[in-house]
């Protein structure tokens, strides 16, 4: 099974994987709080979310 996007792409955007996975985590929670916050439905996990949003280059380590 092939996962997308792949781990070996996402780790060579932000550094390691111990930061892939804090920078991720992170900005799940804070999608999660907003979606609560604001009593939106999300379409898709909060983790797939910041995944595709490491991914496209929305977020990095530095804007964190």
């Amino acid at each position: 099974m092939m996962l997308y996007p792949p781990v070996a792409d996402l780790v060579e955007k932000v550094g390691s994987r111990y930061q892939l996975v804090n920078l991720v985590a992170k900005r799940a929670r804070e999608i999660s709080a907003e979606a609560e916050e604001n009593q939106i439905p999300l379409d898709e996990k909060p983790v797939s979310t910041a995944i595709k949003e490491v991914y496209t280059g929305d977020l990095t380590i530095n804007n964190k």
